[in-house]
């Protein structure tokens, strides 16, 4: 027999699944054969997603609006089998001087809008035939010190914490997990580190030679959602090559 990741039939949402690593992860679960619903504040530009993918509006760091979202898919595909909650990101920002403000949306978005999410698909899966699957896109930042993006860091470690959590709480009917991405080759990779020649020198620290592609983070998505991972739960998959390479190493003797 041969293994194939096979998400027929299958509802998903991807939060912020429209651009960057959410594109990624979109059309990895569309390849796999599910019916995708990404969501945003901003409507993309007509004829940028496939297909067999849908957009609703939505504010994930407002509970009544993921609620509404969440009800949407329901009302219109019957059940939500799968979400992913990737939206998320930060600017750089000095946690000496950084506004009350700014840390509160940070947390928010990047912590308490996958618990509002969860908590909606939650209680969808919960009472459907197959449960349900809940994959929280988290980062290296959550991992190890994230000094510029401190808010951040510490946000996606209460994600991974969350996840685990969560799994606990929700098991048997529906399984989280936790994908932890290191550097990803988005729209905005060259940009951030000065432009290509920059870029290309931090790939270079990458055990594997490269920094991954949105469709990496999508395959690990795509597998803990579908049954091959149906025994895995409350786990952090980490992506990213083989690791961090620091300073220290290139001193080590022997």
């Amino acid at each position: 027999m041969t293994l194939e990741i096979d998400l027929g039939g299958r509802v998903a949402l991807v939060t912020g699944g429209a651009r960057g690593v959410g594109r990624g992860i979109t059309d990895r679960l569309v390849d796999a054969g599910a019916t995708v619903v990404v969501c945003g504040r901003s409507t993309p530009d007509t004829g940028s997603l496939p297909d067999a993918v849908s957009f609703v509006a939505a504010d994930v760091r407002d509970a009544d609006s993921v609620d509404a979202l969440v009800a949407a898919i329901v009302e219109r595909h019957g059940r939500l089998d799968i979400a992913v909650n990737n939206a998320g990101g930060s600017p750089g920002a000095d946690a000496a001087t950084a506004s009350p403000r700014f840390s509160e949306k940070i947390v928010a978005l990047n912590l308490t809008s996958a618990l509002h999410v969860a908590q909606a698909a939650n209680a969808v899966m919960q009472g459907q035939d197959g449960g349900g699957s809940i994959v929280n896109v988290s980062s290296l930042s959550g991992l190890r010190p994230s000094p510029g993006t401190a808010a951040y860091g510490a946000a996606k470690a209460g994600l991974i914490n969350l996840t685990t959590s969560l799994a606990m709480e929700w098991a048997p009917k529906v399984r989280v997990n936790a994908v932890s991405a290191g550097m990803v080759r988005t729209e905005l990779f060259d940009d951030y580190y000065g432009g290509p020649e920059g870029a290309a020198a931090v790939a270079a620290t990458v055990p594997l030679g490269r920094v991954a592609d949105p469709a990496d983070v999508g395959n690990a998505v795509a597998w803990l959602a579908s049954n091959l991972a149906a025994f895995v739960s409350g786990a952090n998959l980490v992506v990213h090559g083989g690791g961090e390479r620091l300073a220290l190493h290139d001193h080590q003797q022997g």
